[in-house]
């Protein structure tokens, strides 16, 4: 069991059945039942020899058949089914939602392809997100329901039904997104295409303004700031072919199981924002790459005006932590007056607007990612000693806007 399991009294069982919702005791056993037989003839030839053993040395224990004995007729047993896992886990952390799942599970419906279950990590909301969700779509996919009663944050919402997931592939999506009917399926096509890739990027898009572009997949500058390509853009096509990128987007994107537990999942200590940045420096560091699939598209409500204060913190933060884990020391030196400049250009734009709340958080957050660098230096150590990118292989990946 995972440490977050333990810490958020859940144990994700991934046997449970289609449209369960999973509710585990920490202490939980897992015990392989034994099915004894009664008649001698049925037991397995390991078992006879013991019985024979037996036999010869207390014969008193066993009683003679009476005339009356009728065998039992022998038993006929249906063909186990095979159990495959499936194709994709569609992970969907949800917090007070309800409002946008409607558009979310009727699109997952209208899927071209199916060979995915869908897994619904409800992080101690206070609507009626559950219910509406088990009521109305757990009969039409194959999904489960994680309840948990202690809201435990984005990251760990993930990471938590990531361990109950059974694919292949884990996809995360997040609650406020529609995913065009193909989305899956080109998923599926990039995934097969593109076997060394670690992520596969969707192309989102506004929801209320569906020729406009969210992202076509992120990017890492060399200044350390991860961005989102085409953000704001109108989609007139310049982003339709198939590319290597840093990074998908956390809201729309396709991991491979193996490499999500080579990497240990999201940073907790992140919370939220730049989780998925930080995990695609890590993969990028560990040698695998990332790729955009621009026919997999994804519409998410989001809005163009920016972020908000809860948001300026966070991105504050994690970008120092993100930076400090991951940057390999040659590049960290040899771009240093970007890494910094970049720091420095965000706290004097924030001073400019000091009286403005979202100002004053990404101050804050600023301060508070200093303050973390000695923990976050600590994953530092580990995560460079396994690495197996070489600083250029790094570097070309790096844009320089």
């Amino acid at each position: 069991m995972s440490d977050e399991n333990k810490r958020i009294g859940k144990h994700p069982d991934p046997r449970a059945r289609k449209g369960e919702r999973i509710e585990i005791p920490l202490n939980a056993s897992r015990t392989n039942a034994v099915v004894e037989d009664e008649t001698y003839g049925a037991l397995r030839a390991d078992n006879r020899v013991v019985m024979r053993h037996n036999i010869a040395l207390n014969l008193d224990s066993f009683v003679a058949a009476t005339d009356e004995f009728t065998p039992r007729p022998e038993r006929r047993h249906a063909a186990l089914k095979q159990v495959r896992p499936p194709f994709f886990s569609v992970i969907i952390p949800n917090f007070n939602g309800r409002a946008h799942l409607s558009a979310l599970f009727d699109a997952l419906c209208a899927q071209t392809f199916d060979d995915f279950e869908v897994i619904f990590f409800d992080d101690a909301s206070s609507d009626d997100s559950v219910t509406f969700v088990e009521d109305k779509y757990a009969q039409r996919l194959d999904l489960r329901v994680i309840v948990n009663r202690q809201n435990v944050g984005f990251v760990a919402g993930v990471n938590a039904a990531a361990d109950a997931a059974r694919g292949r592939l884990f996809v995360l999506l997040n609650n406020d997104t529609e995913p065009a009917p193909e989305w899956m399926a080109e998923l599926a096509r990039a995934v097969c295409t593109h076997p060394d890739a670690a992520m596969i990027a969707s192309k989102l898009l506004l929801f209320d303004d569906r020729n406009r572009l969210h992202t076509s997949g992120d990017t890492l500058g060399v200044d350390g700031i991860p961005r989102n390509r085409g953000v704001w853009e109108e989609d007139r096509g310049q982003f339709d072919l198939s590319t290597d990128v840093f990074g998908g987007c956390g809201g729309a994107v396709a991991i491979r199981r193996e490499v999500w537990q080579a990497l240990g999942g999201f940073d907790e200590s992140f919370w939220m924002y730049l989780e998925d940045a930080d995990f695609a420096f890590r993969a990028q560091l560990s040698g695998w790459r990332a790729v955009f699939a621009p026919q997999a598209r994804v519409y998410h409500k989001v809005s163009s005006s920016g972020g908000d204060t809860l948001s300026s913190y966070y991105v504050g933060r994690n970008t120092i932590w993100m930076i400090a884990k991951n940057m390999p020391l040659g590049l960290l030196w040899r771009n240093l007056p970007q890494v910094v400049g970049a720091q420095i250009q965000i706290a004097v734009d924030a001073l400019r607007n000091v009286r403005g709340e979202a100002a004053q958080q990404r101050l804050r957050g600023q301060l508070a990612g200093v303050a973390g660098l000695p923990a976050q230096l600590r994953k530092r150590a580990l995560i460079q000693h396994r690495r197996w990118a070489d600083d250029e292989t790094i570097a070309s990946r790096l844009t320089t806007k």
